[in-house]
């Protein structure tokens, strides 16, 4: 999760919403990315989708059954349907959102149990310094 945290601390000198990602397969990092909306005047250029195509990039692949997505913040219904696409095997989270949240907070789209693949879910690691990243952000947009 340092990973994903070092990410969202780089979105934040970029300007960007500090939201950082990080892929794993077992104990190696084989993707890392942080929100780069605002950059490439892009709204579906989050951290989450740009670290999964890096990683089915890497591992030439189009599954990452085997591989663990680290975030900042609870991924959107654009990221969580993302996750689900690549068979994600397990997701870990930060903070959650509770306006736009797709993986248990404001619904839960990574479980959904009509979808031909479900995510494991571990919420709240890290947490605290996810949110803190966010809240000063904003604050200081204000």
């Amino acid at each position: 999760m340092s990973v994903a945290i070092a990410e969202a601390e780089a979105a934040v000198a970029a300007g960007e919403v500090p939201v950082g990602a990080a892929v794993a397969q077992g104990r190696t990092i084989v993707a890392r990315a942080h929100n780069r909306t605002v950059e490439r005047r892009d709204p579906t250029a989050h951290a989450e989708l740009l670290a999964l195509q890096q990683a089915l990039a890497h591992l030439g692949t189009g599954r990452l059954t085997d591989c663990t997505l680290y975030v900042t913040l609870e991924p959107c219904a654009q990221c969580a349907g993302a996750i689900v696409l690549a068979k994600v095997g397990r997701l870990v989270y930060g903070a959650p959102d509770p306006k736009a949240g797709m993986c248990g907070t404001l619904g839960d789209l990574v479980r959904h149990g009509r979808l031909n693949h479900q995510v494991e879910v571990v919420a709240g690691v890290a947490e605290a310094a996810s949110s803190r990243l966010l809240k000063a952000f904003f604050e200081a947009r204000r």
